[in-house]
């Protein structure tokens, strides 16, 4: 068996009309030293029949079927076959410049300390919702490990097909899990939990291309519903372990906060109340408005107001009353 620096996975199911796009973006890279897998996942157009012939005209090209349905299974399985130290992901939709993989190699090797690492992304949409070009926007505003982390809980922190991560991840922490939750989303904030450091490249080095039929737009896993569980589930562990004496605030207490809030409850923490504008706009317990809010030590404050805007109020509020970003609060929206 013969290895490589990198694995690149590459699952695709139903995906002639832009394989062949995303195959030669990683091709053409100038990184030269890894292996491309083609994970088909049970297509029955062209797909299959176009990935066979990368494999028989470029000898880092293998095809390999995957008969259980589902991203999750064509996903484990890719990485299941990977022989590099290093996994990258590619999407069959996006594309890769040249230089991606180049500089996420040398990126992990120069920084031992980082475990996975991506990069900004130039969102590409035929559709008029901006509502994701604002995500990549946001995105693509954080860097630091420190800064992934802190808002690790607002949104996914770095997009998904543009990661390289060091391949033992995977057998230390897991890979991805069956459920209706969304399974990048939990992944990275499992390994987040236990303690892999991320970091994005602030270069754009890779196409994000946007359709109707993206599964982030088409399956219940990906609703805010099972977003919000699954921040609520690692939030949890988090703050049992870290802040096990700390009274637990939520900032917001309208009615989608409450609902967010008694998510949290499901998992065994206990709300002492509410920060909103105004006191008592909910009299399910105490309600405070946040100009009350007391020196920082005494309680930690989640916010969970989704309004565009609010975050950087409540955050610039915060840091100006001495509070501590993952210290003393964190953003749940």
């Amino acid at each position: 068996m013969s290895f490589c620096a990198v694995s690149v996975v590459l699952p695709f199911y139903q995906a002639e009309n832009t394989l062949n796009r995303a195959v030669t973006s990683i091709l053409n890279q100038t990184f030269t030293d890894f292996e491309l897998l083609l994970v088909d996942n049970n297509s029955t157009d062209r797909g299959g029949e176009i990935g066979r012939e990368f494999a028989q005209t470029d000898a880092r090209v293998r095809v390999i079927q995957e008969n259980q349905q589902g991203v999750v299974f064509a996903m484990n399985r890719g990485m299941q076959e990977a022989r590099g130290a290093f996994i990258a992901r590619m999407d069959a939709d996006d594309l890769s410049l040249p230089e991606r993989l180049e500089k996420q190699f040398q990126f992990l090797q120069q920084h031992p300390h980082i475990g996975l690492v991506g990069c900004q992304v130039k969102h590409v949409s035929p559709l008029p919702s901006k509502g994701l070009e604002r995500f990549v926007n946001w995105v693509n505003s954080f860097h630091t490990s420190e800064a992934i982390f802190q808002n690790r809980l607002v949104e996914i922190p770095i997009i998904q097909p543009t990661v390289m991560f060091r391949a033992e991840l995977v057998g230390k922490h897991g890979n991805y899990r069956e459920g209706d939750f969304p399974e990048d989303y939990e992944l990275f904030l499992r390994w987040l939990d236990a303690g892999v450091r991320f970091y994005q490249l602030p270069e754009m080095l890779h196409e994000w291309h946007d359709s109707e039929t993206r599964l982030t737009r088409t399956d219940d896993r990906y609703s805010a519903e099972a977003f919000y569980k699954t921040k609520a589930y690692y939030f949890a562990r988090w703050f049992v372990r870290t802040h096990p004496q700390r009274e637990l605030w939520v900032w917001g207490a309208g009615r989608k906060a409450r609902q967010r809030a008694r998510l949290l409850e499901e998992q065994g923490l206990t709300i002492s109340g509410y920060y909103d504008l105004k006191a008592g706009k909910t009299t399910e317990r105490a309600c405070r408005s946040y100009v009350d809010i007391p020196a920082p030590g005494q309680q930690f404050i989640l916010s969970m107001v989704g309004n565009r805007g609010a975050r950087e109020k409540i955050t610039n509020f915060l840091l100006e009353r001495n509070y501590q970003a993952g210290s003393d609060f964190l953003l749940m929206a």
